[in-house]
C-alpha cells in the first residue's frame, strides 16, 4: 500500500476557535469566502491591507502606517503603506474570494516568510518586513531575476498573523535536510529555517529523440525547492495573485 503519510497534509476547513493576543480577540466566520471578526480593546491595535476591511464600528480609528524600504517597494510596484486600526469597536477583514485563513501564533523572535499578496493582518507587536531572493522562480517566468517576499517577527510577547491561502491550503513539516519541490505559484508561507531555492527539471519520452525534442524545445519545469528544517504551506490556487 502506498504510504501517504509524509505528504502535505490537507488543512480541512477554516479554525473554529477564537484566538486572543492582548486584550484583542477574533475569530473567523464563513467557509467558501471567510471572514475575519476583530474586538480589538483598548491596547492591542493591528495592520492590514486597506482594500481587505469589510466593516467596522464607528468608534474604531483608523489610520496609516509607513513600511521599511519603501523606496525599494515602490519601486517593485509593491504598496508602501498599509491602515491600522485601533479600538475598541469591532472590524472585520475578508478579500472576497474563496480559500482558507492560517492563523500563526508567533512567540517573540519566531520569524515566518510569506508569499507577497497573501497576508491578510497581524496584531501591532509583529514586524513587518520584505526581502527579495534573486534567482527565484514565480508563478509567470520560470526564469525570473527574483521574487519580493514578506518577513514577519514576533516582538515583545508574540502576537498573531493571518494570511490568507486562495483554494485550499496544505501544510508540511520538513525535517532537517529533507526536500519538497513545489510548483512557483503555490507555496503560501514557511518558517524562515526553510532555504528556498530554483531547480530546473528536464522532462524527456526517453531515447534520442526524447533528448533531442528537450534542447530544440526547451521543455522543462522550473520548480521553487524548499529544504528543511521547519513548517511550509502550499494553496491550491482557486484565485490568481501574484
Amino acid at each position: 500500500m502506498p504510504d501517504f503519510s509524509n505528504e502535505p497534509i490537507p488543512e480541512l476547513k477554516n479554525p473554529k476557535e477564537i484566538f486572543h493576543s492582548g486584550d484583542l480577540t477574533l475569530r473567523i466566520e464563513g467557509e467558501v469566502v471567510p471572514v475575519v471578526d476583530v474586538h480589538l480593546g483598548q491596547q492591542q491595535s493591528i495592520y492590514f491591507e486597506h482594500h481587505i476591511l469589510l466593516w467596522k464600528h464607528p468608534n474604531v480609528r483608523l489610520g496609516v502606517k509607513g513600511l521599511k524600504g519603501a523606496a525599494k517597494r515602490f519601486f517593485a510596484g509593491l504598496q508602501i503603506f498599509i491602515s491600522e486600526a485601533h479600538g475598541p469597536g469591532n472590524i472585520a477583514f475578508s478579500r472576497e474570494a474563496p480559500g482558507q485563513i492560517v492563523v500563526l501564533q508567533l512567540e517573540r523572535g519566531q520569524t515566518v516568510d510569506v508569499r507577497e499578496h497573501q497576508f491578510l493582518l497581524a496584531t501591532s507587536n509583529i514586524e513587518y518586513s520584505f526581502f527579495f531572493q534573486r534567482g527565484l522562480a514565480n508563478l509567470f517566468f520560470s526564469r525570473s531575476g527574483g521574487l519580493f517576499i514578506d518577513r514577519f517577527i514576533g516582538q515583545q510577547q508574540g502576537g498573531l498573523l493571518l494570511i490568507h491561502g486562495y483554494g485550499n491550503v496544505f501544510e508540511k513539516y520538513l525535517a532537517p535536510g529533507e526536500v519538497l519541490d513545489v510548483e512557483p505559484g503555490a507555496w503560501l508561507w514557511k518558517d524562515s529555517s526553510v532555504k528556498m531555492e530554483t531547480v530546473t527539471a528536464l522532462q524527456s519520452s526517453g531515447g534520442i529523440l526524447g533528448a533531442i525534442g528537450v534542447m530544440l524545445g526547451g521543455i522543462s519545469f522550473t520548480l521553487n525547492r524548499f529544504i528543511g528544517p521547519g513548517r511550509m504551506a502550499l494553496r491550491k490556487a482557486e484565485t490568481l495573485v501574484v
